[in-house]
């Protein structure tokens, strides 16, 4: 039975969703009945298959949960009921969704924005397999040196103990040290913290302690040091091991130990490629340079393997080139019949790769600096090549970090998945996607509680007639943008010369106490240049502070959340502690930690919920048998706080909370901010791994809109609008011209003509991307940008400002 909030689909002329064929033929829609996945609320909806279909909504409506946690875990759930029980278990299953029925559904591809872990040794290569093909190109039609032995594509490929580089492993590049780097500051004495490179805490007195043992003076300053003792201390290789009698501190026994010595050198290498620690990585790497390896000059390869040449170049050299070039080159050869078939097959792969804007890329570009717009283009044309036909593809947000030029190109290849006998359901915010499609299924109303319903399933046109969706606004009643007296700058940051990547010595110039928003199509080098200017505001006397809002998440883990991030779980469990009953127990914070032992349930150790291993299916998690979700232990959850326990408390919504602790003014100003930027939907207690990038985006500029701002702080954003909805959009908007109304700086990176219209100055770069690109081809005002004839943004910034 529908959900009596739900409007029936609609329908296409010939057609009736709700009913089923006859007789048992065809049903040309995907039926869904009884979703309740997240925040879904029992929803009944049929789409249309062979049919392009947008899945609209409000950020956190409900919109992903239908498409990829309802239709695709379904499919998926299906085809591994196929497969071999014993296989099953070597495959990550998304396990069963929360829905009554679907019927209709075919098989199903997810190209979704998650990124693996990162990986050196993934590149564009890798993703697209067009690796593979070159290696084999090389290997089969390559030009020998005479004499040489015919090698194996394998011996092309430098993430092979074949092919590898034996001095780089593969890499192509090196690292090491310098004495200047180790020891910034030669003047301090080993104790005061001369060796900077080395940890600090325990583990950094330890050296200093066991170096002092083996007879090296730790009180003189550095630089008066023998250099022979300097060398030794930051570059043997040597480990000695010493007994250790520690200074006694007063009421402290500390008895001798065993110490190890590692050199300042050896630490910081050891750290950069062991630690699990991103932080500590960073940190090693601050005290390392790197350089093309001298050995195969950041080929990656084996000699043998670089003395192999196509069309005169290397393997390494036709890679380190941009797809368009590469593909150039590969069609102006002329060979024999093998070379013939080889770089046909290559050329035709290179050309869905570039038809989707990315022909700047080279396929020796590592993807962990790819966008995530850019490597889910990547994976959907490796899906154009592989020519499956009657399948559901379920894109999330495929426009994500592309300009409206490429927009184009991208409806052009979802319009080819549809006429090759596919059905194509995407989840996306960009208009021009939503006007394109031939179905809309638009969610919401709102977002978390106050969302999960279907609004419309039908044509787009019919959504005019939806006066409870927040879509519709947007896709008919557009107005042109108002326009607005550009802010008077209160000074100026240079930025310059920048050679970088694609940049070539260029140079320009921020306003201070405006917004600046910087265009360009993709690759042209917009985060390039925001990059370089990060690091110059960074020593600008005129800028107090520098905070970089990206849409990382704000923990990996279910352990972090709203709450604990934004620090409003601290005075929570300062509020429960100061409780009549807490203090009668003597309960101190930490008692209403789900982290640490004492309060928290130790069943599940405060998770909420335990897994369970079902051998051949996924594995499943359930509710813990002992704290039923609540995360703390009985004695704990006796303690209330205005009649609500720790657990209840954060199950509040942020709305909820607001009124909850009015009085308090803390948590009072935290839960403004979050309602400012939005989030009034989440829960305080929602774990960061169900949080989409933008709400945690919207997270940290809220925590960072709690702070007290006196100092003039610039705020720089990259593309902040991705994968939200323009309702989100203007919410955010108004917060960030707040920010420069204060007097702050604000500089966002984006591709939304409506944020840039509204902006102060643009900057934009281009024209192309990769090698094309690089160098400012307008800047000004919106208005003055729009006039420009060199700009590929022109056109479509004109088309907003002047609706």
């Amino acid at each position: 039975m529908r959900h009596p909030e739900t409007p029936a689909p609609h329908a296409r002329p010939g057609t009736a969703p709700g009913d089923r064929p006859a007789g048992g033929g065809h049903d040309p829609f995907v039926r869904v009945r009884g979703a309740r996945e997240h925040n879904l609320r029992g929803v009944d909806v049929d789409i249309p298959r062979d049919a392009l279909t947008v899945f609209t909504g409000v950020s956190g409506s409900g919109k992903s949960s239908l498409a990829f946690g309802t239709v695709f875990a379904e499919a998926q759930r299906r085809y591994f009921e196929s497969v071999a029980p014993y296989a099953r278990r070597l495959i990550h299953q998304v396990g069963a969704p929360k829905v009554a029925e679907i019927t209709g559904l075919p098989p199903a591809v997810s190209l979704e924005q998650r990124r693996a872990a990162p990986n050196a040794r993934s590149s564009v290569g890798t993703v697209t397999t067009l690796s593979n093909s070159l290696r084999m190109l090389f290997s089969r039609a390559g030009a020998y040196p005479p004499g040489a032995e015919r090698l194996d594509s394998d011996a092309f490929s430098p993430n092979t103990a074949a092919g590898a580089c034996p001095s780089c492993h593969g890499l192509g590049r090196v690292h090491d040290t310098s004495e200047e780097l180790l020891v910034p500051d030669p003047g301090l004495s080993i104790r005061d913290g001369a060796i900077a490179a080395w940890p600090g805490a325990w583990q950094g007195k330890n050296l200093r302690d066991v170096l002092d043992t083996l007879g090296h003076d730790v009180d003189r300053p550095w630089r008066e040091l023998p250099a022979k003792d300097r060398e030794w201390i930051l570059f043997t290789d040597e480990q000695p091991v010493v007994t250790v009698h520690p200074v006694r501190d007063a009421g402290r026994i500390q008895r001798p130990y065993q110490g190890t010595y590692m050199s300042a050198r050896r630490y910081v290498l050891h750290t950069f490629a062991d630690s699990k620690s991103a932080t500590l990585r960073a940190k090693a790497e601050r005290f390392l340079s790197s350089a093309p390896c001298p050995v195969c000059g950041g080929g990656r390869l084996r000699p043998e393997a670089l003395a192999v040449t196509f069309a005169g170049r290397t393997i390494a050299e036709l890679a380190g080139l941009p797809l368009t070039g590469l593909a150039e080159i590969l069609t102006g050869h002329r060979g024999s019949e093998t070379a013939r078939v080889l770089t046909e097959d290559l050329v035709a792969r290179i050309g869905t790769v570039t038809e989707l804007g990315l022909g700047y890329l080279s396929l020796d570009r590592a993807t962990p600096t790819l966008s995530n717009g850019e490597l889910q283009r990547l994976r959907l044309a490796t899906q154009l090549r592989a020519g499956l036909f009657g399948v559901v593809y379920v894109l999330d947000e495929p426009s994500a970090g592309l300009h409206p030029a490429d927009t184009e190109a991208l409806l052009v290849v979802l319009d080819r998945l549809k006429a090759a006998g596919n059905t194509v359901f995407v989840v996306e915010h960009h208009l021009d996607v939503v006007r394109h499609a031939d179905w809309l299924v638009d969610v919401g109303p709102r977002a978390g509680v106050h969302g999960g319903l279907v609004l419309h399933s039908g044509p787009p046109e019919g959504l005019a007639e939806v006066a409870g969706s927040a879509t519709r606004r947007f896709l008919f009643d557009r107005a042109p943008v108002p326009e607005r007296t550009p802010r008077t700058p209160s000074g100026w940051l240079s930025v310059g010369p920048v050679t970088r990547h694609n940049l070539r010595g260029l140079e320009t110039r921020f306003p201070l106490g405006a917004l600046t928003a910087v265009t360009g199509v993709s690759g042209s080098g917009k985060s390039t240049l925001v990059g370089a200017l990060t690091e110059r505001a960074g020593r600008d006397p005129a800028v107090a502070r520098v905070v970089t809002v990206d849409q990382k998440p704000i923990g990996r883990t279910p352990r972090s959340n709203l709450a604990t991030y934004t620090g409003l779980f601290d005075v929570v469990r300062k509020l429960f502690t100061a409780t009549e009953e807490a203090r009668a127990r003597g309960y101190k914070a930490g008692r209403f930690s789900f982290n640490v032992p004492g309060g928290r349930c130790e069943t599940c150790q405060g998770e909420g919920f335990v897994s369970v291993e079902l051998l051949f299916l996924p594995s499943t998690y359930a509710p813990c048998p002992d704290c039923h979700g609540a995360r703390y232990n009985p004695k704990t959850l006796e303690v209330r706080l205005r009649g609500l326990t720790i657990a209840e408390v954060l199950d509040l919504t942020v709305e909820a909370a607001t009124a909850f602790f009015a009085d308090d003014p803390t948590a009072a100003r935290v839960l403004r901010t979050l309602l400012d930027v939005g989030l009034g939907y989440l829960r305080l207690g929602q774990p960061a791994t169900e949080l989409s990038g933008g709400e945690a985006q919207r997270i940290k500029l809220a925590a960072e809109l709690q702070r007290p701002r006196r100092a003039h702080t610039l705020y720089v954003l990259d593309e902040p609008t991705t994968g939200l909805h323009p309702a989100d959009v203007e919410v955010l908007m108004e917060q960030l011209h707040g920010l420069a109304d204060a007097g702050h700086s604000v500089v966002v990176v984006e591709h939304d003509m409506d944020v840039v219209a509204t902006a102060d100055r643009v900057l934009d770069l281009g024209p192309g991307g990769g090698a094309a690109g690089g160098r400012i081809v307008a800047e000004g005002t919106p208005r003055e940008v729009a006039r420009s004839a060199g700009s590929r943004t022109a056109r479509y910034l004109a088309a907003r400002l002047d609706g």
